[in-house]
């Protein structure tokens, strides 16, 4: 199993207020990064936020050895053609430590750039743009006209560190989304949703990669944040901490942003909780220690693993059992609950760190042991 930390802000104990939140500096992400490589994830993701996910993943290669980047891209907002140069750039620096996150992102915040396409829109420009960019990181030139893409003699000249290429990493919850999915992508994500539903959604994906002769070569993912503790009772008091601290003016703030949005993935983590804050905190526990109430305040993934370490333990079985096969988690501050997760979970998985490279270490060792003790 492969498992990535998180690397983009905002930060701190409370980051959606400002007296909660975290300077994020070079400094600190550094710190971050060395952390991350260290303690024995196979990486991070570097998500769209304030900072230029590239330029922080490029600025923090020579600070990580095993660091997979996970680097997130907009296909409207640069040519496939520039995107695979980044790509290959990136790659031979790192040398293969790079995946791309392909993000079609929502009409508001693309309207942001420029860019004014539908739903649908979007993910037919996507598919052209896919279309050219494996061309292009396979070695071939490319001449294409379609509806959106039209390049002539389009081609890279520097190959791939990875061979046949970087992987390719996509989300999305929409049937035009999954049909992108099942046609170009290695590995699919979800936003935390239960594990029943992930298993719905890898089965309807995997059937329509059989199309294109691919079901057995996609990968699914879920990103989560987590909140895990010793105990039970004290990973419920630590959720609690956090929403104690979700004021009404920062519920309304996030609950505007999303409203009307059209990612169907964003309504499905909205209606979890429907915008309202109910008294007892468990009543956002949408199944068994999957608790939806960190979505009041922040968009995107907005559920929790929450409870001891054996019961988070047990819950990403569950995920496992679905299909599951990366996980991609956070808790906020990231850097204290990055090493609060390495201690009291990652020993007990079996990490894949270097899966590219072909490396297995002997910390994954150790903790294939320690699975099968605890299965």
């Amino acid at each position: 199993m492969e498992v990535l930390w998180y690397l983009t802000g905002p930060d701190g104990r409370y980051p959606w207020r400002a007296d909660g939140a975290r300077p994020l500096s070079y400094a600190y992400f550094q710190q971050l990064a060395r952390a991350v490589d260290h303690l024995g994830y196979t990486g991070a993701l570097l998500a769209t936020g304030a900072h230029d996910a590239w330029v922080q993943g490029a600025s923090l290669i020579p600070f990580t050895d095993h660091f997979q980047h996970l680097i997130a891209a907009h296909p409207p907002l640069l040519s496939p053609t520039l995107l695979g140069k980044m790509i290959t750039t990136f790659d031979q620096f790192s040398k293969g430590r790079l995946r791309v996150n392909i993000v079609n992102g929502d009409a508001k915040l693309m309207a942001q750039y420029g860019v004014h396409l539908s739903h649908d829109e979007r993910y037919a420009y996507t598919d052209e743009y896919l279309t050219v960019l494996t061309a292009l990181l396979r070695g071939e030139t490319v001449t294409f006209k379609g509806k959106y893409i039209h390049v002539v003699d389009a081609g890279i000249p520097l190959p791939p560190h990875q061979k046949p290429a970087p992987p390719l990493w996509f989300g999305g919850s929409s049937r035009a989304a999954h049909e992108v999915a099942a046609k170009h992508i290695d590995t699919y994500l979800s936003w935390g949703e239960t594990p029943q539903q992930a298993e719905e959604k890898i089965r309807e994906v995997r059937a329509l990669a059989g199309k294109y002769g691919r079901a057995s070569r996609i990968r699914f993912g879920i990103r989560l944040y987590v909140i895990v503790r010793d105990t039970e009772e004290q990973a419920w008091a630590a959720a609690q901490d956090l929403y104690d601290h979700m004021d009404e003016k920062s519920i309304a703030g996030a609950q505007a942003y999303v409203a009307g949005i059209d990612s169907i993935g964003q309504q499905r983590m909205s209606a979890l909780h429907a915008g309202r804050k109910p008294r007892d905190l468990r009543e956002l526990e949408i199944a068994p220690n999957l608790w939806s109430g960190i979505g009041l305040v922040r968009h995107g993934p907005g559920t929790a693993l929450v409870g001891s370490a054996r019961q988070v333990l047990a819950r990403i079985q569950d995920y496992r059992d679905a299909g599951i096969e990366v996980l991609i988690v956070s808790g906020m501050p990231l850097l204290e609950e990055a090493y609060r997760f390495a201690e009291l979970v990652l020993p007990h998985l079996p990490v894949d760190r270097v899966a590219d490279q072909g490396v297995t270490s002997a910390w994954t060792k150790e903790r294939d042991t320690a699975w099968k003790k605890l299965a």
